[in-house]
């Protein structure tokens, strides 16, 4: 009898009908005798439905108030789940994340997971039961409810897979599995059968959407196995996420391309060239919650240097807000700028550890496409760039098949 935890997004349970087909795929599983907790996102659209009507209220929302409101669209989505699967003659409970004790910090909309108590889900499991939990929340040591942030309801799945010693997490999204990039923007990408952790975890820091980074964080530290597949399928392998690098000699340099349309690049220029200029700048940001990404500091001149990084497209707002009224003046800076017409785009592969080339031949191709670059950034396993939103498009078509995802 395994244990198996089935996590399902948000166009998995977007209406009824869908909550009524992924209860029935529940159920088949159930009926083959394993223990089966389900972690559901809200219905597609809701979250954003909520987040606007809360800063119809106030401009930039209270993190606690924003919290105890669009937790709200999981906890009918679970209650909807578990009345489904009821219907279909099996025993279900709905359970909101406090109520499972989903122990975490303090940090209001972008909260980690401390502890799980799962004494209740395993007498639940015990006793027959399908046991459905509202992902994407928690709470903290007084109570407060608290949401983990953009594709938490990942990360819930996978702490319960943790937490229970489950036999498999399975991921369930409106794809097949993982792709050589977004089939949306090129028809030709493939689905991976299997795909490395290391390289999972760069493809969801850099914006793929099919699973959240501190889900596969969680998984890859406690050796999770996770897999993902499609909600609307009724057959089919999905993409299974390894632990062991690829050791083919055919496999391919690079395994995928992410990318993201949600970033905004803040610049600001004329700042004094000199020690501890970065914290200042990026200090008053990280205390308000505000996660970066890349960050370039040009070549001082004169005593002068620009500095460059990139945010969330949500956070842009409330970041130029920050540095023009705590960092601005502070650091006699002479002007700050936003940006949120800019994509990053990202090539990934462990195969580019051993492979020299792989930078050169993508910034090639991106000149003789007419695409300008504005900021790079590397490791060992990943090459990024900042380029105009309006030619992501074709950077992503050129470099799949310069890199010959299409076939690999």
């Amino acid at each position: 009898m395994s244990i198996i935890i089935q996590k399902f997004g948000g166009t998995s349970v977007a209406n009824p009908e869908r909550i009524k087909t992924i209860a029935e795929k529940v159920a088949k599983f159930a009926s083959q005798g394993n223990k089966i907790v389900v972690v559901v996102s809200a219905m597609s659209g809701e979250t954003n439905k909520l987040i606007s009507l809360a800063k119809e209220m106030m401009k930039f929302p209270e993190p606690r108030e924003m919290d105890s409101i669009v937790s709200t669209g999981e906890q009918v989505t679970s209650g909807l789940t578990a009345l489904a699967l009821i219907n279909l003659g099996i025993k279900a409970k709905s359970y909101a994340g406090h109520q499972v004790k989903i122990l975490t910090n303090k940090s209001h909309t972008k909260a980690r997971i401390e502890n799980i108590d799962s004494t209740l889900i395993k007498k639940d499991l015990d006793e027959g039961y399908v046991v459905v939990v509202a992902g994407f929340q928690g709470s903290d040591i007084e109570g407060n409810i608290t949401t983990l942030g953009r594709g938490g309801s990942d990360t819930t799945a996978v702490a319960l897979a943790v937490s229970l010693k489950a036999d498999e997490c399975q991921i369930y999204t409106d794809v097949d599995g993982i792709y050589t990039t977004d089939p949306r923007v090129v028809p030709e990408a493939r689905k991976l059968d299997s795909i490395t952790f290391e390289e999972m975890l760069e493809m969801a820091s850099l914006g793929s959407k099919v699973l959240q980074t501190r889900a596969v964080e969680f998984a890859g530290k406690y050796k999770i196995k996770l897999r993902v597949l499609s909600s609307f399928q009724t057959s089919g392998e999905g993409t299974i996420i390894t632990f062991e690098d690829k050791k083919n000699m055919e496999d391919p340099i690079v395994s995928g391309i992410a990318f993201n349309r949600d970033e905004a690049k803040i610049t600001i220029l004329g700042v004094p060239d000199m020690p501890g200029i970065a914290y200042q700048i990026l200090g008053p940001v990280a205390e308000s919650n505000i996660d970066v990404d890349m960050i370039i500091q040009n070549v001082g001149q004169d005593g002068l240097t620009d500095f460059t990084f990139t945010v969330h497209q949500n956070d842009m707002e409330k970041t130029l807000d920050i540095l023009n009224k705590k960092v601005k003046d502070h650091v006699k800076a002479r002007e700050i700028n936003g940006d949120n017409k800019i994509a990053k785009l990202s090539i990934v592969g462990v195969g580019m550890r051993s492979n020299a080339g792989v930078a050169s031949k993508m910034f090639r191709t991106l000149a003789e496409e007419g695409i300008n670059i504005t900021t790079i950034s590397t490791s060992e396993i990943k090459i990024s760039v900042i380029l105009e939103e309006k030619l992501l498009n074709k950077a992503v078509k050129s470099l799949h098949k310069v890199f010959d995802l299409e076939t690999a």
